[in-house]
């Protein structure tokens, strides 16, 4: 696969084609198709019946919109920001505008949850060469495609090169002027539906430069600097509708207490507000004592977040009890935040966890005698993040983010875990168990919790093979009762052959 090239960079035609036996057509026929379909004709052609035939074979699905149709089946509900299939696909048909680089990397997006073969290189090659043609448009569609890639590429362990179309992305948008209330408007083609897109883009462009910054810690979340005006987005429901609602800002949201506004904002603005909470604790200013007064603001705003919730945002399912991602991306991040701010000052000995480096460098953290208020934020918060893994939903519907806030959380249980002893290990190895599970069937599609789960399964084996040492000290079970020792004793029987059946030994 081709590097990807500074902004300025012109890419060549050969570029397409990206591996042997690549489709020359998005909408080739597959092969076997092709051979059931002669083998379909011949038959029938000598039986005079070559038309029936036809009228009772299924249609061919073209590579191109099985992987468009993926899109919109398993990405969509995690970044919301393109326009419904429907208006999208009508868009297209206008021949004033070019949307093929945007058309792309959708099918690049979906090609990645399905068995797309050489056609995945292709749409990914093809994106980024018509994203950075001279003759692009600098607009929204292309903020978007730009946007969708840095998600794509930072999920498949691409990361230096998600971050250049990153600062790309990041530039562009602000030099339209996306960040300005009255873009949508005059970008909308009198369409709310499309308005609410170029909302939503910028949003999202947003959130996804927090987590960026939040899971790696090798960027600074440049577009929390940067004013906007953007009115918030409305619920996913109302935008796939086309039931667009007067919308409010986040001045409204932040204020809602001190003007007496009692209304119920949409999930996606509550995912908006705890990516401002993340940007406000990426920039304090270093927190050095466990009493900082920062650290104290800064968790003021993630208590203040959660119990001015609505009942119904309080989960992560909506009112027909299905899965809402808007929500479930907010309570995640929030929970991440906690982990980050308490971890530093936590007893929690992060030394036994310093190869688990998937998503951000090693970050040390010294132990202590005690348990105080730091350790107890920061445990409660990796359990609240291994509960989301046990939502009744599939876990590829969610952001490839969750990858490494799994990982975060799977650092403070193993950090745990590491201790001479802890009353409720048996608990703890589940939610390990858990963690590793989820980053097991995350890898079916993200490269990145493959890495991250093998890390994890590791350093699990490292600490049980410790533990296990130090059982044969008789001074182990001192302070243990009989019915202790057999316990932990017939529990430990099953727990390496556990670990070795949830996840093989990543292979990359």
């Amino acid at each position: 696969m081709a590097t990807l090239p500074p902004s300025t960079m012109v890419f060549s035609g050969a570029s397409l084609s990206t591996s042997p036996g690549a489709p020359t057509s998005l909408c080739a026929t597959p092969a076997a198709a092709v051979s059931q379909m002669h083998l379909y004709r011949d038959h029938f052609t000598s039986n005079g019946s070559n038309m029936l035939m036809a009228a009772t074979m299924p249609p061919i699905v073209s590579i191109a919109d099985r992987c468009l149709d993926a899109f919109y089946h398993y990405f969509f509900s995690g970044h919301p920001f393109v326009l419904p299939k429907d208006i999208l696909l009508s868009l297209a048909k206008d021949r004033a505008l070019d949307i093929s680089h945007l058309l792309a990397a959708m099918r690049y997006m979906g090609s990645l949850y399905i068995d797309a073969g050489p056609a995945r290189a292709m749409f990914l090659d093809k994106a980024i060469q018509l994203a950075y043609l001279p003759t692009c448009p600098q607009d929204g569609f292309l903020v978007q495609t730009l946007l969708m890639l840095v998600v794509g590429l930072d999920g498949s362990c691409e990361q230096e090169r998600a971050r250049q179309l990153l600062a790309d992305v990041e530039r562009i948008a602000i030099e339209i002027g996306l960040h300005r209330r009255d873009f949508a408007a005059a970008n909308g083609r009198g369409n709310p539906i499309i308005e609410e897109s170029w909302r939503r883009t910028w949003w999202d462009l947003f959130v996804v430069d927090g987590m960026v910054a939040g899971v790696h810690r090798a960027t600074n979340f440049l577009l929390y600097d940067i004013r906007s005006e953007v009115a918030l987005p409305c619920e996913e429901s109302q935008y796939v509708a086309g039931n667009i609602p007067t919308p409010a800002y986040i001045e409204d949201l932040e204020d809602q207490v001190f003007i007496g506004d009692d209304r119920e904002f949409s999930s996606f603005a509550y995912r908006v507000a705890a990516a401002r909470i993340l940007g406000r604790m990426m920039r304090c200013p270093p927190i050095v004592f466990p009493n900082d007064e920062n650290l104290e603001k800064i968790e003021s705003h993630l208590s203040n977040w959660r119990m001015h919730l609505p009942l119904s945002k309080r989960d992560c399912l909506d009112k027909h009890c299905q899965l809402d991602e808007m929500m479930f991306q907010a309570h995640f991040i929030t929970h991440a935040c906690t982990i980050l701010l308490h971890q530093p000052h936590s007893q929690l000995d992060s030394s036994p966890t310093r190869s688990v480096t998937s998503c951000a460098p090693h970050s040390h953290v010294p132990s202590g005698d005690a348990f105080n208020a730091h350790t107890r934020h920061t445990i409660t918060a990796a359990c609240e993040i291994s509960k989301m893994v046990t939502q009744a939903v599939p876990l590829l519907s969610h952001t490839h983010f969750f990858t490494c806030v799994i990982t975060l959380s799977s650092i403070v249980h193993l950090s745990k875990w590491a201790l001479y002893y802890i009353q409720d290990e048996e608990d703890l190895r589940q939610l390990i168990r858990l963690n590793i599970g989820a980053l097991n069937r995350l890898s079916e599609v993200w490269k990145a919790a493959n890495t991250a789960s093998g890390q994890v399964k590791g350093v699990a084996q490292e600490i049980y093979r410790a533990k296990k040492a130090q059982q044969i000290n008789p001074a182990f079970w001192v302070g243990f009762t009989q019915d202790e020792m057999i316990n932990s004793l017939n529990t430990d029987e099953g727990i390496m052959s556990d670990f070795e059946s949830i996840l093989p030994v990543a292979a990359q």
